[in-house]
């Protein structure tokens, strides 16, 4: 086996369907007994559907295609639960939009796909010990021992893989208790509804496909706890009584809420992985960062941990990678770290709006969603940020300011871009007037022309390097030093695993 996956959820998945599509030999271990039903993860964001347009679904469609039939598409989405929200809508990407979706939909959706192409989910098959050697990792899984070349822990919060090689977990005590629970309710409700009260706390409302209605919130007397206290709370089931005790404080009423489904407890602790890499054993999603449940934020970064990991991962597995790609300044930890951080500081700043029961608070909230409001680039900038669409990865001195940033869904020749996508090559755009660059297509790299793009970042691109994840790896009005560039991402100048990094 070439690489096993520890975690049966969204971030597991899309690394192993990546990873096989790569024809890396993959397979799955998650400690669940079978397929989750809890929804979770509710908000897929439009740069997680831009990537999950390159996997094929089993039946002809791809996977972000699949979930859009399955969710609801919303035009816009809260910042801090803020009375106004960021607008989706004229953002550059086929997916103007949040698409709701439980999470365990989404999960289903992914497991059909590996099942469709014959890669193994082995199912209470928890992950419990590992032992590296120079050439290969031997994982404990349900019990048994087994040998691969590397190790994907994508087992959440709290990562098994991510003790077991040792890896710390710094970050920020938690020091508040929140609720989360998805019911039904007998009074009608609009659709995110917010509730902030400054003496009771906040509580928010938003409808999931299938008239679920999902609800989350803090008290006001719950903030600024020890953390000992919220850790010891937070390992307390969480009551329906405590939420209909909870919902009468803050909103006045509980609104007939009946039939809960999940109910669950939530802390704002802020952690990161010391390394995303030790040796043959690499970290991605929760088991790399926990954070703030806010935004719908984790679930879609950690497929994008899973996607920036898979091809550089599949280039190692077949002898292929840079240095760049392994330690560099390309590699894994390198361009994902910086995320998590992002993320994280996020995350802590919306706490700061959402959950600052006082005067200050109140102001600090109005003033923030007036700037909403407002629209323009402030309101544009945050979306871009929570959308995902923003992430842009740095590159070398000198180079176009392209590089590093992600390609927009560019019409092709036959398809686009986002469509043209493979995790095992690189797609070279052409954009000269004669079509000049086909002589640089490889097994490795796949070339299409098209018209230059109408956008003003693009005009003086004539050669447009495209990595498998979809951020551009080089650009340039002409052709001048481009096999040198597609050498230094797909030429290996040594196979040494490391240490770390």
């Amino acid at each position: 086996m070439d690489v096993i996956v520890a975690g049966g959820g969204p971030v597991g998945l899309t690394a192993a369907a990546l990873l096989d599509a790569a024809g890396v030999r993959v397979e799955v271990h998650e400690r669940r007994g079978g397929p989750g039903r809890e929804t979770r993860g509710t908000t897929v964001h439009p740069r997680t559907l831009e990537v999950l347009t390159m996997l094929g679904s089993g039946d002809g469609r791809r996977v972000a295609d699949v979930l859009l039939a399955r969710g609801s598409q919303v035009p816009d989405t809260h910042f801090a639960t803020l009375p106004d929200h960021l607008d989706y809508r004229d953002l550059d990407t086929p997916f103007p939009f949040v698409l709701r979706i439980p999470q365990w939909q989404t999960e289903l959706v992914l497991t059909e796909a590996l099942r469709a192409r014959g890669v193994p989910v082995h199912y209470d098959s928890a992950v419990t010990g590992l032992e590296q050697t120079g050439d290969a990792v031997r994982v404990r899984a349900g019990g048994v021992w087994r040998s691969a070349g590397y190790l994907i822990g994508a087992d959440g919060a709290h990562s098994a893989v991510r003790r077991a090689a040792g890896i710390d977990f710094p970050g920020t005590a938690p020091d508040h208790l929140g609720f989360v629970a998805d019911v039904q309710l007998a009074e009608p409700i609009e659709d995110y509804s917010h509730h902030w009260n400054q003496d009771a706390g906040h509580a928010s409302f938003l409808v999931l496909p299938g008239d679920t209605i999902r609800v989350f919130g803090v008290r006001a007397a719950d903030v600024g706890l020890p953390a000992e206290e919220v850790r010891r709370r937070q390992a307390e089931p969480f009551t329906f009584a405590e939420l209909t005790e909870s919902l009468v404080a803050i909103c006045g009423t509980d609104f007939g809420v009946h039939s809960p489904a999940w109910l669950a407890r939530t802390s704002n602790s802020g952690r990161r992985a010391a390394a995303y890499r030790t040796g043959r054993v690499l970290l991605a999603g929760d088991a790399a960062h926990v954070h703030l449940p806010a935004g719908g934020q984790g679930l879609n970064v950690g497929v994008q941990d899973a996607v920036n990991l898979a091809w550089k991962l599949a280039a190692e597995v077949h002898g292929r990678a840079p240095e760049r790609l392994i330690t560099g300044d390309a590699g894994y930890q390198a361009e994902r770290r910086p995320v998590a951080d992002q993320l994280v500081a996020s995350t802590r700043a919306q706490d700061a709006l959402m959950h600052t029961f006082n005067p200050g608070g109140a102001a600090l909230r109005d003033l923030f969603s007036g700037f909403i409001a407002e629209g323009g680039e402030f309101a544009r900038e945050m979306a871009l940020r929570l959308s995902g669409l923003a992430v842009a990865y740095p590159g070398p001195d000198g180079a176009h300011p392209l590089t590093g940033t992600r390609v927009p869904d560019l019409s092709l020749t036959r398809r686009t871009v986002h469509r043209e996508l493979r995790p095992d090559r690189f797609l070279l755009l052409d954009f000269t007037a004669e079509g000049s660059l086909s002589g640089l297509g490889s097994e490795y790299v796949d070339v299409r022309t098209a018209a230059v793009p109408r956008r003003e970042a693009w005009r003086d691109v004539r050669a447009v390097l495209v990595r498998p994840d979809g951020y551009v790896a080089h650009a340039a009005p002409s052709a001048a030093g481009l096999a040198e560039a597609i050498a230094a991402w797909t030429e290996p100048d040594h196979r040494a695993v490391p240490s770390g990094g």
